[in-house]
Formats: C-alpha cells, structure tokens, sequence
C-alpha cells in the first residue's frame, strides 16, 4: 500500500471553502485511487492534523493556501489557491504528483512511490473544467454556504423571474443555503437585509441590467447575465465559488485579449439594456395617456379647441410631459451605468438636447454613451487627494461630463444624427407594399430567434425607440410577433399531443397566459429541449405575423401589455387586421411545430 499524499489547507478566513476544498480533494483522490491524508486549519483550531512524523516521511506536501514553512522545515511542498482546488481539485493532484520519468497514479494503480517535490506556480494553473468528481463537495460543507443574489433584467418580468428560480433550484440541489433578491417590474422584492449580506460567504448578481453592487463592498461577488443562472444554475454557483473577489478589489489575473472583448461588448449591450428598463415605464405610460385622450376627444384631441377638456389635458400630460422625459432618461441610465451615478446629470443633459435638435432616440443613445464613456474617464484621469475627492461626483464630474456631452451634441454629433433620424422616420412613414413586407418579416423574426436575448431585444429597442419620432408601425409588429411563439406552443400542444409529453402540455397552459401577456420567454423551455425543431417553427410564425401587421399599417401606441391593452380606443390601429396577424403567425409556427417535433415517446 503506497504511502499517503499529505495535505495542508491554510486558508482559516474562509472556512466554508476550505471545507469544500476538503471534500472535492477526497472525491478527486478517490476516483483516482490516490490515498491521502488532510490537515484542514480552521480558526477554531486543526482538524486532523498531521503529526511531525509523518510530515518528516512525507516526500511531497501538497499546500492550499499559504504553506506553513516552520512546520515544513525547509521540504518542498506543492502549492495550490483556494479556488484552482475548488475549480479543478484533480488537476492539482496531477500536476503534484507529476515527476519526471513517472506518471500520476490515473495511469499507476499502483500508486506513487517515491514521489519527487513539484512546485506549483501561485496561481495554482489549471483548466475550468474537471472531472465531475472534483465538482461534488460533501453535502454537509453545501449546507454551510450561505449565498445572498440578485436577478435583473431590462423589462423585469420574465428573465428575472427565471433567474431566480434556476438559482433557487440550484441551490436546493447542492444543499447551499440561497436567498434570492429580484429587482423586477415592481420594484425589489425578497430585499437583502444588511443582516443576510454579513452572513454571506458568496454574492452571486445575475442581470441584464446594472445593479448597484455597493452594498456588497468587501464581500466575495461574482456577476454574471440572467442566462447562466437559468440554463445552469448549479453551474453558476460552482464557479462564482471558485472565480468570486471581493467587491472592489483587483481580479487576480490579467484577462486574455479575447475574452476581454468579448466582456465589453457585453458591457455595452448591458448599458444599453439599463437605460431601455428605466425608459419602459414612461413610454408605456405616456402610450396609454395618448391613447386615452384620443378615446374621449377624437383624433384631433390635441387642437386648440379642445384645450382644457378632460381628452387634451390627458393627451398633454401623455406626450408633453411623460413622452418628453423618455429620451433624457434612456441616455440619463445608460450613462450611469457606464459611470454610476455621475453620469446621471450629463446623460439626462445630452437627452434633453437630443429632443430639442430633433435627434430623437438615436440621440439619446448617443449622448448617453458620450457621457457615460466621458464620466468615466475623467474619473479615472483626475486625482484631487483624499481631501477633495469629495468634490468629483457631485461639482467635478456632472459639470465637465454635461459641458463635454452637450459641446458635442451641438456642434458634432447632433445635427447629423438628427438628419439621420429624420430620414430613417420618413423611409418608415412611406414603406408600403415589399418594404414594409421585408422590415416586417425581419423584425418579426429577430422576436423569436432567442426569446428575449440581445436580438430579440434590438428589435424591441427600435420599435420602442421610433415611439418617440411617432412612427409606430413596427411597435406593433415588434409586440404581435413577441406574443406569436408563446400561443404557437399552447395551439401546438392542444392539437398535436402525442409531441409534447403530458407535463409539457401542462407548461403550455401557462405559455398561453404569457404570450398574451406579450412575455415571449414563455416559449423558452419548449425551445431549450429540441432547439434545431422549435426556433426555426417559433421564428417563421413571428415573421408571418410582423410582415401582415406591417402590410396593413398597423400602429401601436404602446410598446408593452399584449392583448390586454388591444381593448383601449385608439392603442393599435386596424385592430382586426392585426389580430388577424397574430393568429395567422400563431397557426403556421403551430402546423410546424407538429410537422417537425417527433412523437414525445422517441424524441
């Protein structure tokens, strides 16, 4: 029998993953039928501690955390981090066995005699991925992690909704204990209290949209999209526990030149997405307002002669006042997401220019861009001292971030994104016949190619976004190819049985209520099981649907609600016809998705 491969983890501050550490080590040993023998030091004091004799025997120390060199008296030891054990605890005892002329014990059942000493590079080098034996700490270690998160995403209905239950599934699986705060529609709701951020050992963000992670200053956080904690929440988990630092401090290692760009367009797109959340909830008011003025007053509502009448004072309050402020707070929030709050004044400063100049929403996102990026920056470049660093985000930062932002508004990028906007809104206004066939279709398509993710949400921004120039067409074609893939699955489900098993058709139920809620993430889990059948179904009934809404000049005034806000007078214009597209984008993905999906039975 080969002598045992001694450990030491020294890494007493972080108790529950020195534990965890323990149990994926064994689990990697075991599977590798490597004996070995673990000193785990812990403020409470050691536990089975290795005794001088056999550390003296020993040939080889593996260390976790900081080698304890008194004790090891000058032996070579094999030093790993706390998270390369916890990403890949197999990999780290391959490379401490690894000598030369000898292989690991994998390929030895012998075992390892005569073991030769390996330094490990502080960064403890290893792959991401392992074998999943290194992945399944000893359920009672799961028990004492405790993990706080929060889930965001721009409209906060579906996806952060979904997020939380993947994490909360997840974390019931492992056996961690998870409390899980939703920053939704309705604002923060299961709110994390100062008492359960203290307790935590790991904070996991899952959004779309910029959270404000200062409260967590300090703790270990890891941040991440919606769509990891909903495809694989335990995944999520596993590696925030191995990746996480603490809030405000610097990442341990440089980022390779891809993923980096890959992170900032992501970045990007997340400001982007922030600013869209926080405009929603004025355009669909302000939609609604419009609508109902139309409703009591007529068409021409907004006429001198009905001024001071119930109608016109709704119409003025829709479009003078709620309208107006969409463009200042869709560049104000994407430039505090890029700067945090500094940015908020130069950002709502370049909106309000943006709608006098008639630069609309590109300006908007133009000018939330210039000042977030220029924020930015000059919080970087400028060093006052701790004295009068007091002075930058209220007097510093908003007045030369405004002056920069509004100086380029005026005199470079206004004008010229404003005779773009201008000829973008009458191209639009004057699409008929094969034009409005193809916008039509293309729009209608990206709505369901990925069910709520950055394609489906450029399309929802440009409806959304032409609101403000009222051009209102592809709004409506936007909405009713949303709402298609949802009912496609419920019509699909009732017709076509023997393709959806008895709990999908039960799912279905519930698809239905979301698609005329116009959440077309209800079609998602359908879509995540047989993608290759589903999305191509899903996206040619959506096409269908925007190209017959487009042809018929459908307009919607509101760029939210579904079905339930079609009832108000005057929200969407040729309401028959555009009901007539929803059905008929609904029938045809529903006929394919019975054609191509195979019998539940043998799929």
């Amino acid at each position: 029998m080969p002598s045992s491969l001694l450990v030491i983890i020294n890494t007493p501050a972080r108790a529950t993953h020195s534990l965890l550490a323990r149990e994926a080590l064994r689990e990697a040993a075991r599977a590798m039928q490597l004996p070995l023998r673990i000193e785990t030091l812990l403020e409470s004091g050691a536990q089975d501690p290795l005794a001088p004799e056999e550390l003296a025997a020993a040939p080889l120390v593996l260390c976790v955390g900081e080698a304890p060199a008194q004790r090891l008296a000058g032996k070579a030891a094999h030093v790993a981090t706390l998270a390369a054990v916890l990403a890949d605890a197999a990999g780290v005892l391959r490379q401490c066995l690894q000598q030369e002329g000898a292989d690991s014990p994998a390929d030895s059942p012998a075992g390892a005699p005569g073991l030769i000493a390996a330094r490990a590079d502080a960064t403890g080098a290893t792959g991401a991925s392992g074998p999943k034996e290194a992945e399944r700490p000893g359920a009672e270690n799961w028990q004492a992690l405790k993990v706080v998160a929060v889930t965001s995403c721009p409209t906060g209905i579906a996806h952060t909704f979904m997020a939380e239950e993947g994490l909360k599934a997840a974390a019931a699986a492992l056996g961690c204990q998870m409390k899980v705060e939703t920053q939704g529609s309705v604002g923060a709701q299961n709110t994390l209290s100062p008492d359960d951020i203290a307790a935590a050992d790991l904070v996991i963000i899952a959004a779309d949209t910029q959270v404000d992670a200062s409260r967590f200053a300090g703790k270990r956080l890891f941040a991440s999209g919606t769509k990891a904690a909903i495809k694989n929440g335990q995944g999520l988990i596993r590696q925030a526990l191995a990746e996480a630092q603490p809030h405000g401090a610097a990442p341990s290692a440089p980022k390779e030149a891809a993923p980096a760009a890959k992170k900032e367009r992501t970045g990007a797109y997340k400001h982007l997405m922030t600013g869209v959340s926080f405009m929603l909830p004025f355009v669909v008011t302000g939609g609604l307002l419009i609508a109902l003025g139309f409703a009591l007053g007529g068409i021409y509502v907004y006429d001198d002669a009905h001024r001071g009448t119930l109608g016109w004072t709704l119409f003025s309050i829709g479009k003078s006042a709620t309208f107006a402020l969409m463009i200042p707070v869709l560049s104000g929030y994407i430039a505090y997401s890029v700067a945090d709050r500094p940015g908020i004044t130069p950002g709502m400063a370049g909106g309000m220019i943006a709608n006098s100049i008639g630069a609309g929403f590109l300006g908007g996102l133009a000018s939330g861009f210039i000042a977030g990026y220029a924020v930015k920056w000059l919080n970087e470049k400028i060093r006052l001292g701790r004295n009068l660093d007091g002075l930058k985000p209220v007097l510093i930062l908003p007045l030369l971030g405004t002056l920069i932002t509004g100086l380029l508004m005026y005199y470079v990028i206004g004008q010229p994104v404003a005779a773009l906007l201008a000829a973008l809104t009458q191209w639009l206004k004057g699409l008929q016949g094969s034009s409005a066939l193809l916008l039509g279709l293309l729009l209608g398509g990206m709505m369901a190619i990925d069910m709520g993710g950055p394609i489906n949400k450029a399309a929802y921004t440009f409806g959304t976004g032409l609101i403000a120039s009222e051009v209102y067409s592809p709004m409506a074609a936007v909405m009713a190819a949303g709402m298609t893939p949802p009912l496609a699955i419920a019509l699909a489900a009732w017709l076509f049985k023997s393709r959806f098993s008895a709990e999908e058709r039960d799912g279905a139920k519930a698809a239905a209520v979301m698609g005329l809620a116009f959440i077309t993430e209800g079609a998602i889990p359908f879509a995540a099981k047989d993608p290759l059948r589903v999305i191509p179904a899903l996206a040619a009934g959506s096409a269908l649907t925007g190209a017959v809404s487009m042809l018929a000049g459908c307009e919607l005034r509101v760029p939210h609600g579904g079905a339930f806000v079609l009832p108000i007078p005057n929200a969407v214009t040729h309401l028959g016809l555009y009901l007539a597209a929803i059905a008929a984008g609904t029938v045809l993905s529903a006929v394919l998705l019975g054609a191509l999906k195979k019998p539940a039975q043998t799929a």
